[in-house]
């Protein structure tokens, strides 16, 4: 295969659905089985369906009202700490044959591997170094795995998402020439990593269908569509890509944030929604705490319930003090929500979030924050940690989170808003 580097980028399939099948002693790829919380209603996602079940149509991300009433079908409540640790058991396999330097992790059933310097010491072609590494998985924990191998970051990608499922052996490999050759004519473009609904009917309007029509097009024409973004779009549309594992690995952002959000389980009036940021709020200070952060900049997002036609209420407001302080980021927050939330709209979702999040040693005070009151607080948010560390989240709450309402207790028993039991 021609090119500097080669690429690898391994996916497990219906990895949720995977795990629970395995987890029952059955086979994934003929068992009928969605992840879904039962105790939602059948409007509620599923994490994910078999590969059984998507044999029979039903999509990935479908609602359990969606799936046809004539299939049978198991139906597993999600368990995320489970599914962390099996991520992280597969992991150790992947290091068995490649240095994490040169593993990316792209989510926690998708990693991109630069196979380059391992095919020479190992004695194999990419494809016969990708099918052992499948095959260990498939053996040690029981779930297929499917692959894309490509002479950079992205015709892997494209390989795995496209090539590899209309191949027998799950294992898509591209070039650029046989990317022009065989995807170009590709329909529909929302197939392609990065292409989302919105760019396509973008490109719709232009008369664009296909990668081929994007490469050979009026680059003016994209320019003045997607501005800077239409450089990657051209790169992609021939197959380009210069980002490396290395680059990856070696970026750092300009600034960081730390953000939580949640969807409610019903929609919540102005009073009950203030609770919930206000508990938000809290766990997040204490997040900064943990991590010996400070931040100076709060944003809020709330998302009114489905039946209201309002633009969502969305604000900022810079602090005059750079702090983890549990007391004077609530003391904002809730200002910021007073003013731009309706108080006779009801909520359905929540975002918070610190910007400008920065290492504690740079915290600043005003000229009304007293140092010593400060320190006091923060011995006490460590020890709230220690406790929480120690014997659970739950063991140390506050009187708001006792209220009606409330949600930090059931989050805190949550990973990612689902259910984190094994």
């Amino acid at each position: 295969m021609p090119g500097n580097r080669i690429y690898a980028c391994i996916d497990l399939k219906s990895f949720y659905a995977s795990v629970e099948c395995v987890k029952r002693g059955l086979d994934p790829m003929t068992a009928n089985l969605v992840v879904a919380d039962p105790e939602r209603s059948e409007k509620t996602i599923c994490l994910a369906v078999s590969p059984a079940m998507k044999a029979l149509g039903v999509p990935g991300r479908c609602r359990v009202f969606e799936i046809p009433d004539n299939i049978d079908y198991i139906m597993a409540p999600p368990r995320m700490q489970l599914y962390i640790d099996c991520s992280a058991e597969i992991y150790s396999i992947y290091l068995k044959y490649i240095a994490k330097e040169d593993i990316h992790v792209y989510s926690i059933d998708e990693v991109f591997m630069d196979v380059t310097d391992y095919l020479k010491m190992y004695r194999v072609t990419a494809k016969e170094l990708c099918i052992k590494i499948m095959q260990d998985i498939l053996n040690i924990i029981g779930i297929t795995a499917t692959c894309g191998i490509g002479t950079n970051l992205y015709l892997a990608k494209i390989a795995l998402d496209i090539t590899a499922k209309h191949v027998e052996d799950h294992i898509g490999i591209l070039d650029e020439e046989s990317y022009q050759r065989t995807l170009w004519r590709h329909k529909p473009l929302i197939d392609f990593w990065r292409i989302g609904p919105g760019i396509c009917s973008r490109l719709e309007r232009i008369g664009i269908t296909t990668m081929g029509e994007i490469a050979n097009g009026d680059e003016a024409m994209l320019y003045h569509l997607f501005g800077i973004d239409a450089e990657l779009l051209i790169d992609h549309a021939w197959g380009r890509e210069t980002a490396t594992i290395a680059d990856i690995k070696a970026y750092r952002p300009k600034s960081n944030s730390i953000s939580s959000g949640q969807v409610l389980s019903h929609d919540y009036n102005f009073d009950e929604g203030r609770l919930i940021v206000k508990e938000m709020a809290d766990l997040l200070s204490l997040d900064l705490v943990d991590k010996g952060l400070v931040t100076d900049s709060i944003t809020l997002h709330v998302r009114y319930g489905s039946r209201i036609e309002r633009k969502a209420a969305h604000g900022t407001t810079r602090m005059t003090v750079t702090t983890s302080s549990a007391r004077q980021i609530t003391a904002y927050t809730m200002k910021l929500y007073d003013q731009i939330v309706g108080r006779h709209m009801f909520i359905r979702r929540v975002s918070l979030t610190f910007n400008n999040v920065i290492d504690e040693m740079y915290q600043q005070y005003d000229l009304f924050t007293d140092p010593e009151e400060l320190e006091k607080e923060h011995r006490m948010q460590k020890a709230v940690l220690d406790i929480k560390n120690k014997y659970g989240k739950n063991a140390i709450l506050k009187g708001m989170d006792l209220q009606a309402g409330a949600t930090t207790i059931e989050r805190n028993c949550q990973i990612g808003g689902h259910k984190s039991g094994i």
